[in-house]
């Protein structure tokens, strides 16, 4: 984990290392400590992930220019591949309430199809969605 400021521009970078999680409670984990450090707010969900990313409440600010250097992503992409995925869908399913079951059983349904998101995807894409932050993979 690692948090530097350039001194030449406002651009900041930041480290998710993949080899310190295996699953998707240990991204949470690991973006908590990367991007809410020295705050109580820890990461929980897909939503809360997304909330970081707007900044002001962890280590950088809204509108920051970000580059968020994701290690050992290949090992992170077959971790939050199709079986966490699955599971993490099955596990909604079965919890039901506050969950839209039906939605869900449609993302699990487009997973098995081959057409819908892996958790890893998702994840991607939630970072890709904010336009200040650059997403290395390595």
């Amino acid at each position: 984990m690692e948090w530097n400021t350039s001194n030449n521009n406002k651009k900041k970078m930041t480290v998710i290392n993949g080899s310190h999680f295996s699953n998707l409670a240990g991204f949470y984990e690991e973006v908590s400590d990367v991007l809410t450090k020295d705050t109580n707010w820890k990461v929980g969900t897909l939503d809360g992930f997304n909330d970081i990313l707007y900044g002001g409440f962890g280590i950088f600010e809204n509108y920051d220019e970000v580059e968020i250097i994701w290690k050992e992503a290949k090992k992170s992409k077959r971790d939050l591949g199709f079986e966490a995925t699955r599971e993490f869908y099955e596990n909604k399913i079965k919890r039901g309430k506050p969950f839209n079951v039906g939605l869900i059983q449609q993302k699990l349904d487009e997973l098995i199809d081959g057409k819908g998101q892996t958790l890893f995807e998702i994840l991607i894409e939630i970072i890709e969605s904010h336009k200040n932050i650059m997403l290395i993979l390595d």
